[in-house]
C-alpha cells in the first residue's frame, strides 16, 4: 500500500508538488503572525521596552539575511564567464531543493519555540523572532527562486503560482483550528496543536523535496552527459579569457541602475507594511469595532475567512493575468481599495454589516496583491539577466535584495499602528489595564463608558485612513514601473532565445 501511493505521488505534475511546499509553510505561518503578539504580551508578560528592542534587533535582521542568503547562495551565478552555460540547470533546481529539504524542517521547529516559555520574555522573544525568520526566510528564498528558475514563460509560472495559492488556501484551514483551542489561561491545548502541525509541515517538506529531487535527478542524467560534452567542445574552440567574478558593490551598483526594481520595491515596501498591519490590528478591530454587535462565532468566521479567502480569490486573479497581464491588475486592485476605502470613510463606523465587509474584504484584497508581486519579481529576474547579460538568472538573490527594502515594514507595521493609536486615544496595549489610559487621559468627570466611543473612533480611522495612504502612495510609485506590454514580451523573447541558444530547458511544466 505504501509503495502504491508513493507511486502515485511519483507521477504528480511538478506543478503539483512544488505547489504544496506552500501548505507545508501556510499552517504555520499563518497562526504565527495571528498569535505570537498576544502570546508574548498576554501570555508571557513582556514589557513595553523588550517588545520595542526585540521589534528593532528584528527590524535590521529581517532586512540584512534576505540579501544575505541570496548573496551566498547565488553569488556563483552572477559572472558571465562560462559560455554555454544553462540559465536553469538541473544542478541549480537541485541545489534549491536540497537547501529546502533542510531548513523546512528547521523552520518547523523554530515555530515551536514561540509556545513554551524558555526564557525571559525579552530574551525568548528577541531570539525566537530571528531563530524562525531565519529558516522561513531560507524556505521562502529558494522556493520563490524556483519559482522563475522551473519557467520563463508567464503562462507557466501563473500555472506554478496557480498550485501555491490552492495549498496556502487549504494551509489557511489551521487559522479555523486554532480559534478553537486558542486560550489564553490554559495553553496546554494549543501547545499540542502547533506540535501536530510542526509533525506534519515536516513530513511534507521531507517527502515533497525527496520527490522533486528525484525527479530532477533522473530527468538530468542524460543532459548532464550532454553538458559536459558540449563544455569539453568549447573549451577547444574558445580561448577567450574569464571575466572577473562580480563583486557585492558592482552587483549593487547595477541594481541601483536598474529602474523597474527600484520603482517595485518602492511599492513593495507599501504592500508588506499594509499586509502585517491588517495581520496585527485584525482582532484589535474585531474587538472594539464589532464586538458587542456580532457574535463570537460570526467573529470567528470574519478571521478564518480573512485567511482563506486571499488564497481562493488569488485563483480568479491568476486568471485576470493570463488575459490582461500582473500589471493591470494590480493596478486595478490598488484602485478598489482606494475606493472601499473612502466609501466606508463616508459610511462611518455604525454600518455594522458594511464593517463587516470592509474589515474582511480590506484584508482579503491586500493579501490577494501580496500573492501576485512575486510573478513580478520573476519578471524583474528575467529583466536583470538581460539588462547585465548574465548567464545564469540569480533569482533567489533578486528576491533576496527586494526582501531587504521591503521587509522591514513587517516590523514598521505594529510599531507605526501602536503608536499611532496610542498618540490619537491614549489606548496602549502594553498596559495591564490600558483603557486606565484612555481615562486619564480625559476630563474627570467624563466616565470610562463615554470614553469608550473614542476609542471605537480611533481604531476606525486607523482602518480607512491607512489603505487610503498605502493606496494613493501605491498607485503613484506603480505608474512609474515600465516592465510590461511591449517591453515586457521583448525581455521574455530576449530571455527565451539565450535559452534556445544555450542547453535545453530543464523541465516543462
Amino acid at each position: 500500500m505504501g509503495l502504491r501511493l508513493l507511486a502515485c505521488l511519483f507521477h504528480w505534475p511538478t506543478a503539483v508538488i512544488y505547489g504544496s511546499l506552500s501548505l507545508f509553510v501556510s499552517i504555520l505561518h499563518n497562526v504565527f503572525l495571528l498569535y505570537y503578539v498576544d502570546t508574548f504580551v498576554s501570555v508571557y508578560k513582556i514589557d513595553k521596552l523588550s517588545f520595542w528592542i526585540g521589534e528593532t534587533v528584528f527590524l535590521i535582521w529581517n532586512s540584512l539575511n534576505d540579501p544575505l542568503f541570496g548573496w551566498l547562495s547565488d553569488r556563483v551565478f552572477l559572472s558571465a564567464q562560462q559560455p554555454g552555460a544553462e540559465i536553469s540547470s538541473p544542478k541549480v533546481v537541485l541545489k534549491r531543493l536540497r537547501v529546502l529539504s533542510h531548513n523546512g524542517p528547521l523552520f518547523a521547529i523554530s515555530f515551536l519555540a514561540f509556545w513554551v516559555a524558555w526564557a525571559h520574555p525579552g530574551l525568548q522573544f528577541l531570539l525566537c523572532l530571528c531563530m524562525y525568520d531565519s529558516f522561513l526566510t531560507m524556505v521562502d528564498l529558494h522556493h520563490n527562486a524556483l519559482l522563475a528558475d522551473l519557467a520563463v514563460s508567464a503562462k507557466d509560472r501563473t500555472s506554478l503560482n496557480f498550485y501555491c495559492s490552492l495549498f496556502s488556501a487549504i494551509g489557511s484551514l489551521s487559522v479555523f483550528m486554532s480559534y478553537a483551542v486558542w486560550n489564553k489561561e490554559d495553553f496546554f491545548s494549543f501547545r499540542i496543536f502547533c506540535i501536530v502541525l510542526a509533525l506534519c509541515s515536516i513530513t511534507g517538506f521531507t517527502l515533497s523535496t525527496q520527490l522533486l529531487r528525484q525527479r530532477f535527478e533522473a530527468d538530468g542524467k542524460v543532459k548532464w552527459d550532454e553538458e559536459s560534452t558540449l563544455k569539453e567542445l568549447c573549451i577547444e574552440k574558445l580561448s577567450v579569457p574569464q571575466e572577473k567574478r562580480i563583486t557585492l558593490a558592482e552587483y549593487l551598483q547595477q541594481l541601483s541602475r536598474h529602474r523597474n526594481f527600484l520603482w517595485f520595491v518602492c511599492m513593495n515596501l507599501i504592500q508588506v507594511f499594509h499586509c502585517h498591519f491588517n495581520s496585527n490590528f485584525f482582532p484589535l478591530f474585531l474587538e472594539h469595532l464589532l464586538s458587542d454587535q456580532i457574535s463570537v462565532s460570526t467573529g470567528s468566521f470574519l478571521l478564518g475567512v480573512s485567511y482563506i479567502a486571499p488564497h481562493l480569490n488569488n485563483l480568479y486573479f491568476l486568471s485576470l493575468c493570463r488575459r490582461c497581464g500582473v500589471y493591470a491588475v494590480v493596478r486595478g486592485l490598488f484602485f478598489l481599495k482606494l475606493a472601499l476605502s473612502v466609501v466606508m470613510l463616508l459610511a462611518g463606523p455604525d454600518q455594522v454589516y458594511l464593517l463587516c465587509i470592509f474589515i474582511a474584504s480590506n484584508r482579503v484584497f491586500t493579501e490577494g496583491t501580496c500573492k501576485l508581486l512575486n510573478l513580478v519579481v520573476t519578471d524583474l529576474v528575467d529583466e536583470d539577466l538581460v539588462l547585465n547579460r548574465r548567464k545564469q538568472a540569480a533569482s533567489a538573490l533578486l528576491f533576496g535584495m527586494v526582501a531587504l527594502v521591503t521587509k522591514p515594514g513587517q516590523t514598521f507595521a505594529p510599531l507605526i499602528g501602536t503608536w499611532l493609536l496610542c498618540a490619537y486615544t491614549g489606548y496602549d496595549i502594553f498596559q495591564r489595564n490600558p483603557l486606565s489610559n484612555v481615562v486619564s487621559a480625559q476630563p474627570k468627570l467624563e466616565s470610562a463608558a463615554a470614553l469608550e466611543p473614542t476609542l471605537r473612533q480611533g481604531c476606525f480611522y486607523l482602518l480607512v485612513f491607512v489603505p487610503i495612504t498605502c493606496a494613493l502612495l501605491q498607485l503613484l510609485s506603480w505608474s512609474q514601473f515600465s516592465l510590461h506590454g511591449k517591453r515586457l514580451q521583448r525581455v521574455k523573447a530576449q530571455r527565451q532565445s539565450l535559452m534556445q541558444g544555450q542547453a535545453p530547458e530543464v523541465k516543462t511544466i
